[in-house]
């Protein structure tokens, strides 16, 4: 069977040099799921990894859980995100277990050093070890514990496939996404819970329905908007400082919110029009992601001149020697088809 290759959508510039290429797959669609536009295959299956947080705290508001604990918005977007472990992100974290009545030892996630320099460099200076609360997944699963608890669910073994959360949360994946439960690939990612393989196109669609509350009633509805309006509100809590993610919802004002995923995912849906994307880099580099997804905006006309302006530093990053100068440069090399393009 031959496989295409994905088209190149990045390379990576050194000199008179392009020293690098990444290639990748992209779609824009709307809440129905048809396409807007893509480039390589909008049918490209990858794990949403966690860009699906956002979707997997609606089970925590739509039970009753965030309510019967009194998580805040900044706790709910701690849970939406992908954390540097800086010390907003440890005290959100530590506030939902508190809430919940548990410690940092139920947390499953296991441990990594803060993706946040700084506080990496601080555990290392002080001669700290990091704990499960500087896992940049900490926050999901305090919602996962928090979720098991209200549910009467055991606690032990929560992260598991088997678990009933897990299967909760793939239930809600495939009800965003439009697919069938027997139709999602399951994997174990790095921080142990399931992870969902989906088409691209239904990652693009389940943004796109997540920033719509008008496309659901009941209490999905309420759901989508508490998450959104979570993650408007408390940017710096679905990453941290100097973060794509952070600097996306921070330029656009929470017109386009967005969420990566490890190795080279990442979606997004833009407020008010019911437009979502998703992306993945086929070789799994981040540094692709924030010039890809800029320029795929810029593409579409959803992003301002002041906007672009305000995301320059990760559409059009530098490549710096160790001495802070600049080098080289990253930039993109793909046009979308759209919709309207002959042979559609």
């Amino acid at each position: 069977m031959s496989v295409v290759a994905p088209p190149a959508v990045c390379r990576v510039v050194r000199g008179c040099l392009a020293e690098c290429i990444h290639r990748g797959d992209m779609v824009f669609a709307d809440t129905s799921g048809r396409v807007l536009a893509f480039a390589g295959d909008p049918g490209k299956v990858a794990y949403m990894r966690s860009a699906a947080k956002p979707i997997q705290v609606l089970p925590v508001i739509e039970t009753g859980a965030a309510d019967r604990f009194g998580f805040t918005d900044r706790e709910l977007a701690v849970m939406c995100g992908s954390h540097s472990g800086q010390d907003e992100h440890l005290q959100a974290v530590a506030a939902i277990l508190s809430k919940v009545g548990i410690n940092e030892g139920f947390l499953g996630c296991g441990t990594h050093q803060p993706l946040s320099r700084y506080q990496s460099e601080k555990l290392i200076r002080d001669g700290k070890p990091p704990t499960p609360l500087h896992n940049n997944c900490s926050g999901k699963h305090a919602g996962m514990l928090a979720l098991a608890v209200h549910l009467g669910f055991p606690i032990d073994g929560y992260w598991r496939e088997t678990h009933p959360v897990q299967q909760l949360m793939r239930r809600v994946v495939g009800e965003m996404t439009g697919r069938p439960e027997g139709d999602i690939s399951v994997g174990i990612d790095g921080c142990g819970v399931s992870v969902f393989g989906v088409p691209l196109a239904a990652m693009a669609a389940a943004y796109a329905r997540l920033v719509s509350p008008d496309y659901f009633a009941g209490a999905r509805r309420g759901a989508v908007e508490r998450v959104v309006r979570a993650m408007v509100a408390n940017p710096v809590m679905v990453g941290g400082a100097g973060r794509f993610c952070t600097a996306l919802i921070s330029a656009t004002k929470g017109r386009i919110v967005g969420k990566e995923g490890a190795d080279g995912v990442y979606c997004l849906g833009v407020r008010g029009m019911g437009i979502g994307f998703a992306l993945k880099i086929e070789d799994g580099n981040r540094r692709a992601i924030g010039p890809v997804v800029v320029e795929a905006l810029k593409q579409m006309g959803l992003v301002s001149e002041e906007e672009l302006s305000a995301l320059r530093e990760h559409g059009e990053p530098q490549v710096l020697n160790n001495r802070g100068e600049p080098v080289g440069y990253v930039e993109t090399a793909f046009d979308l088809r759209k919709e309207t393009d002959p042979g559609r």
